[in-house]
């Protein structure tokens, strides 16, 4: 499971010209998942998102997380965190499969809805993602159990 995570002063998805989710300050986060990714590596994965302290605190200094500074989470599924780059033309054959991505998608934002507010984008929809950095900070995580 691999998941990129940004420092945002706001971020939106749009899906046809439509608003499908929308936060100010928070994380918007890309999120993938591998063919052997199972609801372990999402339970470990939400807890380490929203205790990540990449937030500034009185000092300047990053210490306090998204839920420290009551900010939410937009999460946005993108499969193509899992392209093989070895030729031109990128290959996804180690994404998990739609149905499963989709079911594991909805149960990430769950685990994640347990401490924070959530936003979602579409899955499987074509977006049209708009953030604006706050740092700017971006981070990767990943996680994979054998």
């Amino acid at each position: 499971m691999k998941l990129v995570v940004q420092r945002v002063s706001n971020a939106s998805v749009e899906v046809e010209n439509e608003i499908v989710g929308q936060i100010d300050e928070g994380l918007m986060v890309l999120v993938g998942f591998g063919e052997n990714d199972t609801e372990k590596e999402a339970d470990y994965l939400a807890k380490k998102l929203v205790k990540l302290r990449i937030f500034q605190d009185e000092n300047g200094r990053m210490n306090k997380s998204v839920k420290d500074i009551g900010g939410k989470l937009l999460l946005v599924p993108q499969f193509t965190l899992y392209a093989h780059t070895k030729k031109n033309r990128p290959s996804f054959h180690r994404a998990l499969a739609p149905d499963q991505a989709t079911v594991l998608f909805d149960y990430f934002a769950s685990k994640c809805g347990e401490d924070i507010e959530v936003e979602t984008g579409e899955f499987g929809a074509y977006m049209k993602v708009n953030l604006l950095n706050n740092g700017p900070v971006t981070i990767l995580l990943e996680k994979e159990f054998d």
